[in-house]
């Protein structure tokens, strides 16, 4: 378990390093919320999912909503990490005619199972999806990642109350708690705490980790699979921006790149170097 801990470090360490590369490459996107999820991406698609690369719509995969879509870089990084598409796809993020658009494209880019970016709407398209796996006697799993700020919208409650009156035990959303948005602070902006409490109200399982703590999210992702008659959310408090200092923590960063003369910075903070 500590040998996989430890790989799974090093690949998230290596995923920032090409969601930097490439956000500074296209000069536009999300460094912020990428930085933060990278290690429940890294975690979902290195040790937990099942899925396949050389057949991306194989039906015996699990499922996966990025419902912040705007931190598609971070799902890009790992499914080029992954082998769904060439490494080097990377530097043409967001550029005219790329498959790696500003928000996920399920019609243009393989691995991605929805197109997501309009907040709020990710936990309902997952419910769907859980509803449809159970109704076709498959157990395939589902896996949701949201941002705490995006839990301002009424429909993603709308959908916690759905997933447990209808009994999701497939289900599994992941919430990017780094109490950053655009605008601010989340508890300023518009308070969604107590998060946890909320969720349970609602009849969900809930556990409350690190989200940067690799094993803790392992472990969090192995109790979910275990857990039965309803659906489980894994609460992930993360930093906005984690791995290089001068963007943790500022909401600054929500949708900036690196500039050229932060590249540098950013990659030496990360353990990498500027080609």
């Amino acid at each position: 378990m500590n040998d996989r801990k430890t790989q799974l470090e090093e690949q998230a360490r290596q995923l920032r390093i090409s969601i930097v590369k490439a956000l500074h490459k296209s000069q536009s996107g999300h460094t912020g919320g990428s930085l933060s999820a990278i290690d429940m991406v890294t975690a979902l698609y290195f040790y937990k999912m099942r899925h396949n690369p050389a057949e991306p719509t194989w039906q015996g995969r699990d499922r996966f909503v990025l419902s912040k879509g705007h931190a598609a870089p971070a799902l890009y990084a790992a499914l080029s990490e992954a082998g769904y598409f060439p490494k080097e796809d990377m530097m043409t993020l967001r550029r005219l005619g790329s498959h790696l658009q500003g928000h996920p494209d399920s019609k243009g880019t393989p691995g991605v199972d929805v197109c997501t970016g309009s907040l709020g709407q990710g936990l309902s398209m997952a419910n769907g999806m859980a509803l449809g796996l159970k109704a076709d006697g498959k157990d395939n799993r589902v896996y949701a990642i949201l941002g705490d700020g995006e839990l301002q919208e009424g429909q993603v409650w709308e959908a916690a109350m759905a997933a447990a009156h209808y009994k999701l035990d497939n289900l599994c959303a992941m919430v990017d708690a780094n109490n950053l948005q655009i605008d601010g602070e989340v508890s300023r902006v518009m308070n969604v705490a107590p998060i946890t409490d909320k969720f349970r109200a609602f009849g969900w399982h809930v556990l409350d980790i690190d989200g940067h703590d690799m094993g803790a999210i392992m472990a969090a992702l192995d109790t979910a699979e275990t857990v039965k008659g309803q659906p489980t959310v894994i609460v992930a408090r993360t930093v906005k921006g984690k791995g290089v200092s001068f963007f943790e923590n500022k909401a600054s960063y929500h949708g900036v790149p690196p500039s050229d003369e932060e590249l540098p910075r950013a990659l030496e903070c990360l353990g990498s170097f500027c080609e």
